[in-house]
């Protein structure tokens, strides 16, 4: 077996032209990957196509059973692709470890899903007839999949695909692509037939070729800007779909009846957990008066206290950010805070010299940057994603209408969460936050697999997880079958014929 090779047709392939992976933390290479081109991901997709007819034959327990195979490597090897994960992108060691059991719970889910039933039983308004819905697989899903959670999102999209009786062409990102290449290792081992699940590694050219080239479904998880071009292009495609989940400018709402034993930590997490790199992570924390000021005391105690280092250290609550350009990018929008007037609250942005640990020195690092302003429709730093512990205290006056509308006061609609004692207020929040994910009395973090993964509004035109994700891989085809000799048509129309006399 080749290392470090794109996986196409049953082989390992190499590539003329390579990349290096790094690690974050530290700045030490992890080794070289091919970057693919045009006619890799044609050769990729070709295979997917010349194995569909055979893959799809074979029942869903049989598709199945090769992820069970996946399945228990991942709970047997939960600590050491944990370290891989921490390692490449940079999540601290318990995060690292999670994001292996979140992938063994979406390969379980969607394993046995493989065993329940599919379709539904339909009463027909005729008594002689039978009416049922069908779903049969679409054929080859195009995968493009994040660095932030390198190991879980790839099995969201590529576990109920194979399941479902697609093949699947997989585009990791580049920021992790030695992750990617320990699941393509888990697919080998596990014997699933060549062409059925096809690797490219490389930069977005090769996501591009595959959004391009004539799969049927395109499967995508990251920003905003990608994920609308990718759904803009595939709508005007007639017969091929994509589900895009994207990013958001969550929040994080503290009522009047919180409890602050558990709004604080719930901010903190929310905000500060994988350094604010979740599509999830709350960016704004919008407070009641009534509970600001103890509020914004304790959370910034807590703020100027996270512990940030060595992602591999148990002690560690932040690592550093995924690349320079990031670090950039996060360091850019905490001068645009400043340039806009707000009141700065915690600024690490800077870490001191002795906050970095030695040996890593050359590590992407930043620290917590928190902020109070009024809310101002024009603030960018408000309104825009900073993917970054970069965050805004907005205190509010007055009943929990108006903190949802300062919710919503956003084009994005992905995530939020709502701490309360009053339960009014929680199921006000529920019908009137525009979200795809929603949290009571909850950090605004975490996915359980069996829910739908998404947002709404900026935020997503799809679920590319999980049971939602079926709608977008299979296609459905409602049957009515007559057990009568006679004809009987709903509605009242007749099935006689007329024939004109002459």
């Amino acid at each position: 077996m080749a290392s470090h090779a794109h996986y196409i047709d049953g082989e390992w392939v190499e590539g003329e032209e390579t990349f290096v992976s790094e690690n974050p933390a530290t700045g030490e290479s992890l080794g070289a990957f091919p970057r693919g081109t045009e006619e890799d991901v044609a050769t990729a997709v070709d295979a997917a196509e010349e194995a569909f007819e055979e893959w799809r034959e074979l029942s869903y327990p049989n598709r199945a059973e090769y992820l069970w195979d996946v399945y228990e490597e991942l709970k047997a090897r939960t600590d050491e692709l944990g370290e891989l994960v921490t390692r490449e992108c940079g999540k601290e060691i318990s995060e690292g470890q999670a994001d292996i059991v979140e992938a063994a719970h979406m390969v379980e889910w969607a394993a046995g899903n493989g065993r329940h039933p599919h379709g539904d039983v339909v009463p027909s308004e005729i008594a002689a007839k039978d009416a049922y819905m069908r779903r049969s697989p679409r054929g080859v899903v195009g995968c493009i999949t994040p660095w932030n959670f390198p190991i879980a999102i790839p099995f969201w999209h590529m576990a109920v695909a194979l399941v479902e009786g697609n093949t699947v062409v997989w585009k990791p990102a580049e920021q992790t692509p030695k992750c990617a290449h320990a699941i393509a290792e888990l697919m080998v081992d596990a014997g699933i037939p060549d062409g059925v699940f096809n690797m490219v590694q490389g930069f977005g050219d090769a996501g591009a070729a595959i959004v391009d080239s004539d799969v049927e479904s395109v499967l995508f998880t990251g920003s905003a800007e990608v994920g609308h071009s990718i759904a803009n292009e595939v709508g005007g495609t007639p017969g091929k779909l994509a589900a895009c989940e994207m990013g958001g400018k969550n929040a994080v709402v503290v009522t009047e009846h919180a409890d602050l034993d558990l709004a604080v930590p719930a901010a903190v997490l929310s905000s500060f957990k994988t350094t604010g790199q979740r599509c999830v992570s709350s960016e704004r924390l919008i407070v009641h008066t009534d509970v600001y000021d103890e509020f914004k005391e304790r959370f910034v105690a807590a703020a100027e206290k996270v512990a940030v280092g060595d992602p591999l250290d148990e002690g560690t609550f932040m690592g550093p950010l995924i690349e320079p350009e990031h670090r950039e990018k996060v360091r850019k929008y905490n001068d645009l805070a400043r340039e806009e007037g707000v009141e700065v609250l915690v600024d690490r942005t800077e870490l001191d010299d002795d906050e970095i640990p030695d040996g890593h020195e050359d590590g992407h690092w930043v620290g917590p940057f928190v902020y109070e302003t009024p809310y101002d429709p024009d603030l960018r730093c408000i309104h825009e994603e900073v993917f970054g512990p970069h965050v805004a205290l907005i205190e509010y006056d007055g009943d929990i209408e108006h903190a949802v509308d300062l919710q919503n006061a956003t084009p994005y609609g992905l995530a939020g969460s709502i701490i309360s004692e009053d339960y009014r207020q929680i199921n006000y929040y529920r019908d009137h936050a525009e979200l795809g994910l929603a949290y009571g009395n909850l950090p605004c973090i975490g996915a359980e697999v069996q829910l739908p993964f998404g947002g709404v509004k900026k935020s997503g035109n799809g679920y590319p997880s999980a049971r939602e994700i079926i709608e977008a891989v299979t296609e459905r085809t409602a049957w009515t079958l007559n057990n009568s000799k006679d004809i009987e048509m709903a509605q009242g129309l007749s099935a006689d014929i007329k024939v004109e006399e002459e």
